[in-house]
């Protein structure tokens, strides 16, 4: 494998019920302007849906990459060399871990539709940050590449 290939990526899409959501939106929009007419309502729609739509897309498209010795999540970029220990987390450690036994100090990639999550140890005596914390859907292959670059 050479060193411009990503071992890892993985885009945390919004769940197929937001846009369900986004469009019921455009529907209250388009409700709200009835009295004004038809095209403000049909404008309502359509701009109540777009704007909705935008809102879920650019919140649930984040994306988790391992490249170039770096683990980039969201706007971070982590040295993998800075990174330690990673804990698989099933569903139940991954409800505990973003309640009662988070730490306020971690970076906390989170979102609450993705069942699974990785925690990843930070051993840079430098920085103040415990762990970071990333939901995942696949857990283990984030895990696999992570022990993979720190290998090569």
């Amino acid at each position: 494998m050479h060193p411009s290939a990503s071992p890892y990526e993985e885009r945390l899409t919004a769940p197929r019920s937001w846009w369900f959501i986004s469009l019921l939106v455009g529907v209250s929009m388009a409700l709200i302007l009835l009295p004004f007419g038809t095209l403000p309502l049909l404008g309502g729609l359509v701009g109540g849906t777009a704007v909705a739509a935008v809102a879920a897309s650019s919140y649930g498209s984040v994306r988790i990459r391992v490249v170039g010795g770096s683990l980039i999540a969201g706007d971070a970029k982590i040295p993998v060399s800075a990174l330690g220990e990673a804990h698989v987390l099933d569903p139940e450690e991954t409800r505990a871990w973003r309640t009662f036994k988070a730490d306020p100090r971690a970076f906390m990639l989170l979102r609450a539709y993705v069942p699974t999550a990785l925690r990843v140890e930070i051993t840079d005596p430098s920085d103040p940050t415990p762990y970071v914390y990333l939901s995942t859907r696949d857990p283990e292959g984030l895990a696999a590449a992570l022990d993979a670059v720190r290998a090569a």
